[in-house]
């Protein structure tokens, strides 16, 4: 089997227990698990947007919805072992910068001590499993010169939130030596992502989400940071990566070890220029307007990641350019915003998909 692609059937009957599942990549990622036929466990916090892609999509009715804080060790625990999972995707987290200065306390809590109670409860399981947690990009020493961050570079963060999926990462890395050791039943790996975007995401203070609130309602999109650049990625990219690297895991340990995950193919945009292709793609009601007012944090100027031991490795690769990305991702929020009902967004949601795989396909 060819790595680098997601098989419908290796995922049909799966059990797979999903943290994060009420949040944008797990939504996404829970809805694609059950088109494919996958048993979803989800334990997550309720939603906490409104709307949320997790509503719009209605998956409290179509997986085993649990709400939960990963913070609560035993109810973590228990609902996970329950669940007798063949495969565990972490994506529950506090994954806003701005939040992580507001709450520190909450978000290390959260990132590091919410990873251990997930390995502590996996280390219990008595049959076969493949575990997965995902990170950030903004785990490794970020010096802002601009270069992109290998898989081995240093780990580090100088706000709360890098600081605490830089400790993620230390905490993967110690259970991985310590308890799951290569050829035995539970294989663990970690998924360094680059920005991803994407309809259904309504987050606060994250450009994508924000340019759609303003755009929707002829509110001018107001920039404070337009020089600063990210390596953004559509949702589909990552997630295909994560579901990719399950399946190589399983069938060759070798794979359970830290990835990155983020764009090579003309997407490492400055936050100006995106916003300019993401009003062009909306239309002529699509207004932005610069500030030089700071904003109450700090982070990161500039930011990239290098995957190429990915794709040589792994063979994943990113297919949509920043255009198609953001074409994509204005076409998801124009349907939602002009039939806000579940059948129009599941729709949308699976069409994206689908036309994600098709050019997946292609690629090899």
């Amino acid at each position: 089997m060819t790595t680098g692609h997601v098989t419908p059937a290796f995922w049909k009957g799966k059990r797979v227990f999903l943290t994060g599942h009420t949040g944008f990549k797990g939504a996404w990622l829970a809805h694609w698990l059950i088109s494919m036929g996958a048993e979803v466990t989800g334990y997550a916090l309720a939603p906490n947007t409104d709307p949320a892609l997790f509503d719009a999509l209605e998956l409290s009715d179509r997986l085993d919805h649990h709400v939960g804080d990963i913070r609560d060790a035993d109810t973590f625990r228990t609902t996970l072992l329950q669940s007798r999972p063949n495969v565990v995707l972490h994506l529950a987290a506090q994954p806003i910068v701005s939040e992580g200065y507001a709450d520190p306390t909450g978000t290390f809590e959260t990132n590091v001590m919410g990873v251990v109670h997930l390995l502590e409860a996996c280390r219990a399981l008595e049959n076969p499993a493949q575990v997965l947690v995902i990170s950030s990009d903004k785990c490794y020493r970020n010096d802002n010169s601009g270069r992109a961050f290998a898989i081995d570079d240093p780990l580090g963060g100088h706000d709360p939130y890098s600081a605490s999926k830089a400790g993620t990462e230390i905490v993967v890395g110690a259970y991985a030596a310590s308890f799951f050791a290569k050829g035995g039943p539970v294989q663990l790996a970690s998924a360094r992502a680059g920005n991803v975007v994407g309809g259904g995401d309504w987050s606060l203070n994250r450009l994508v989400p924000d340019g759609a609130r303003c755009f929707s309602t002829g509110v001018p999109l107001v920039l404070r940071n337009s020089l600063a650049t990210r390596p953004w990625q559509h949702v589909l990219e990552p997630l295909h990566g994560y579901l990719s690297l399950v399946e190589a895991m399983a069938r060759d340990h070798s794979f359970a070890c830290p990835w990155n995950f983020g764009p090579v193919i003309n997407t490492h945009e400055s936050v100006g220029r995106v916003a300019e292709l993401m009003a062009g793609a909306w239309g002529a009601d699509a207004r932005i307007e610069i500030t030089t007012n700071a904003q109450d944090w700090e982070e990161a100027k500039t930011l990239d990641i290098d995957s190429s031991v990915t794709l040589d490795k792994l063979r994943w690769a990113p297919v949509l350019d920043l255009a198609t990305t953001i074409d994509w991702t204005v076409a998801w929020y124009r349907a939602f915003y002009g039939a806000p009902d579940s059948a129009a967004v599941r729709a949308v949601t699976q069409t994206q998909i689908d036309d994600y795989v098709a050019l997946q396909s292609r690629r090899s």
